[in-house]
């Protein structure tokens, strides 16, 4: 049995003030595997108490001492790779060779980029008489979801050092491990006491505490579009920023050339990459009505060719991360199959020859429209739903009729056709032909939240921005 019984705070160790505990489940064995210790508000209050006062000195530090700070943290980070990619197996179920490959390393690709980002950002530019100033907001409250835990926690906690402020982290409660392991590497790498703290507990405990309390000056949180909810609404009272990272219904529009088949077979993995698991997955395919049934024969195939199993084994796929997910994704397969969509592969219950964790079979429908609740409602699960388009006018349709705009998808071999889609997507990303940057922009339209994260995009969610006129005037 893991335990991580104590929170850090102001650069310690501590012991929770009311102590509670709460066990830690491996999603591939059913089987409690570990025990953290559940925050209350009191110690919150104790965490923004350290950050609070640590502010001041940290935000008076140049450009070079933050960067000496961020490449010692990339030093232990490098460190502590593989404790992180096992880790994450463990308590959230990703397959080995994806923590490896992805999970754990994705994070130090964050903090990488925020080197890069501070050593020419400007905190400071004069337009004409007046110096624009971009100043530290102050104390951060991160809550972060499970479902990539490192790539959650480093696309906040760089910037906001990067820039000056102060946090206190809630890692996910699915996920304290990998976060616990994440302390220990700021820890290691000398960042100054109180400038980085973290709590563990529940949303509706910790989460809360953090969202309502009046010396915390912002919140960035990721996670579902409900909870985001919650959070802006504890944050109102005493309104301060709120950035959110929250559901998606990706579409991915599939054109009808030479591209076709590659498209749709990477369609069909991004979907079921991390288990469904993802955000930004690209849930709805939309395919020409003529290749409809070619789209489904290439879809079915590359599910059928993917390992469901022991994420520490050679699985494709690992379990899901909890019994309520798996029973909310069993939930929308059945729903799916009861609005009339074709199933044309996975199905309900777990895949054969797996009685215990809680697996999910690869899961196909075509023939799905978007009033289907299989297409308007997020299931994050590796649930693919397949839908027909006359036209690229109807697709772009069809793709921007959803309450999200988190990511949007195009595949051609048109580059140019491929570039015009893109343009009309409503959706705060968009990727063409699998297209990936650390450094662009990451954040939602509509439901999907607001603000941005990763590179230069990430740090002005956590700087403010003064005027100070009459700063050159004019000679005489």
């Amino acid at each position: 049995m893991i335990e991580s019984l104590q929170f850090y705070v102001g650069g310690k160790w501590v012991d929770p003030v009311r102590p509670a505990t709460l066990d830690v489940y491996n999603p591939a064995t059913e089987e409690a595997f570990g025990r953290i210790s559940a925050g209350s508000a009191a110690d919150v209050a104790a965490a923004v108490a350290a950050a609070r006062a640590a502010q001041p000195a940290w935000a008076a530090t140049s450009r070079e001492e933050r960067l000496a700070v961020l490449a010692r943290i990339a030093g232990e980070y490098q460190k502590r790779l593989g404790d992180l990619a096992t880790a994450i197996t463990e308590e959230m179920g990703a397959p080995a060779s994806l923590s490896q490959r992805a999970q754990a390393p994705v994070g130090l690709g964050h903090i990488m980029t925020a080197i890069e980002v501070l050593k020419t950002f400007e905190f400071e530019q004069d337009k004409g008489p007046t110096r624009i100033s971009r100043v530290p907001i102050g104390v951060c409250g991160l809550i972060t979801p499970w479902n990539w835990p490192m790539n959650q926690i480093a696309c906040k906690v760089a910037p906001a050092l990067a820039t000056g402020c102060t946090m206190v982290l809630k890692p996910s409660e699915e996920a304290p491990f990998s976060a616990k392991i994440f302390a220990e590497i700021m820890d290691a790498a000398g960042v100054p006491a109180g400038v980085f703290n973290m709590v563990h507990g529940t949303g509706p405990e910790v989460g809360a505490a953090i969202s309502s309390n009046p010396d915390i000056d912002m919140v960035s949180f990721t996670g579902s579009t409900n909870a985001g909810i919650e959070v802006a609404r504890a944050a109102a009272a005493t309104v301060k920023r709120v950035t959110q990272e929250l559901g998606g219904k990706s579409p991915n529009i599939i054109l009808d050339d030479e591209g076709f088949a590659g498209g749709v077979t990477r369609g069909t993995m991004s979907v079921m990459n991390n288990s469904g698991q993802s955000c930004n997955a690209p849930t709805r395919m939309l395919v020409p009505h003529s290749r409809r049934d070619e789209a489904v024969a290439i879809a079915t195939a590359t599910v059928d060719g993917l390992i469901v199993g022991d994420p520490k084994g050679n699985a494709h796929l690992g379990p899901v991360v909890n019994r309520n997910q798996f029973e909310r994704v069993q939930s929308y397969i059945e729903i799916g199959i009861e609005e009339g969509a074709s199933l044309v592969a996975g199905g309900p219950g777990r895949p054969e020859g797996l009685e215990r964790g809680f697996y999910v079979k690869p899961t196909v429908f075509a023939d799905v429209t978007n009033d289907m609740r299989i297409a308007r409602e997020e299931i994050f699960g590796p649930v693919l739903s397949i839908l027909s388009y006359s036209d690229l006018d109807e697709a772009v349709e069809i793709a921007n009729d959803t309450t999200f705009g988190l990511s949007a998808y195009v595949q051609s071999a048109d580059i140019e056709k491929a570039r015009e889609i893109a343009s009309k997507l409503q959706a705060g990303q968009v990727s063409i032909n699998g297209g990936s940057d650390l450094k662009a922009p990451f954040g939602g339209f509509k439901t999907s939240g607001n603000g941005r994260e990763w590179g230069e995009y990430g740090f002005h969610e956590f700087v403010e921005t003064r005027a100070i006129l009459g700063y050159s005037p004019a000679s005489a």
